[in-house]
């Protein structure tokens, strides 16, 4: 639901070419499929540009950070030499880094915080170093770095920045974050990556090495699933304490959000009728939820 974590289409970089090259190559094209609202005719004509370089930036340093079989390390150093790009960009001389430079225009004319290009940085290193979290708290600074930030830079680009909005936009981000972690469990499981907490998984008497072998033998046992039903409710809150934001917002974003919130909510419905096992069968929307789609957009549900 995000894009540094929704997988992308074939087009991602060349598998074995070196990170650090990459780094540098002009960008392949916008062609994967993700809930970022790049096209959308809701985005006015004088945003897109915008929407588009910050789309076109967190795609190409997920697909440096995730894609092809290149080696962890040579990722890391692809991945610093763009927060290296990103402090030349912010003193104003050129990076020579096209996604990194296409930036500038909009940051320029539309205020935007270069920290938050940064967070992206840091979250998709981070997924390079860690593969497990002890604690929900854990969870959600990564998802502060991971998705927050693509929030919080869609309300500078349209003017809006109370504390509400920020914290109820947070509060959305992080929990399409982390409804892509419970859509995500067995495409995670092959990268050997769990992002349920250990705390949550050792609450309902499972683990993450229990997780992992489920996962891997394509369905999940009745202690795990109760960990995913944990998450899938402390989740469900997150999303519904940011279900009010589309009403402090220009109604064309307000759209635009209602439907992603409402794609987010349709997942979590899936896998609570699949009596939690995302693994069994993961999750995804097609032509046929269009009419839930719409209701859920047009009437929210609301915090209890």
């Amino acid at each position: 639901m995000n894009p540094a974590r929704t997988p992308s289409d074939a087009d991602g970089p060349a598998s074995g070419s070196p990170a650090p090259a990459q780094a540098s190559r002009p960008w392949h094209g916008v062609d994967h499929a993700e809930n970022f609202p790049v096209g959308s005719w809701l985005v006015p004509a004088q945003l897109r540009p915008a929407v588009l370089a910050i789309y076109r930036f967190a795609r190409h340093a997920d697909d440096l950070a995730d894609e092809g079989d290149v080696p962890t390390a040579e990722r890391e150093v692809a991945l610093q030499a763009l927060h290296a790009a990103l402090d030349e960009a912010a003193r104003g001389a050129p990076s020579g880094v096209p996604v990194v430079d296409g930036l500038v225009a909009s940051v320029q004319r539309h205020g935007l915080h270069w920290r938050h290009f940064h967070d992206l940085l840091d979250a998709f290193l981070q997924d390079l170093r860690v593969t497990r979290y002890d604690t929900e708290a854990q969870v959600q600074d990564y998802c502060r770095r991971s998705a927050n930030p693509v929030g919080r830079l869609l309300l500078q680009l349209y003017g809006v920045g109370s504390d509400t909005a920020l914290a109820q936009s947070d509060a959305i981000c992080s929990a399409l974050q982390r409804i892509n972690f419970l859509q995500d469990i067995g495409i995670d499981a092959a990268k050997d990556r769990v992002y349920l907490p250990a705390a949550t998984l050792a609450a309902a008497g499972s683990s993450a090495e229990m997780l992992l072998a489920e996962a891997r033998a394509g369905r999940l046992g009745a202690a795990s699933r109760q960990a995913v039903r944990l998450e899938w409710q402390s989740t469900q809150a997150q999303l519904l304490a940011g279900v009010a934001l589309p009403q402090q917002l220009p109604w064309r974003l307000a759209a635009e959000l209602r439907f992603i919130i409402a794609g987010g909510q349709r997942i979590l419905d899936r896998i609570a009728h699949a009596d939690y096992d995302s693994v069994a069968r993961r999750p995804a929307l097609g032509w046929r939820d269009g009419p839930a789609l719409l209701r859920l957009a047009l009437f929210p549900r609301r915090q209890a």
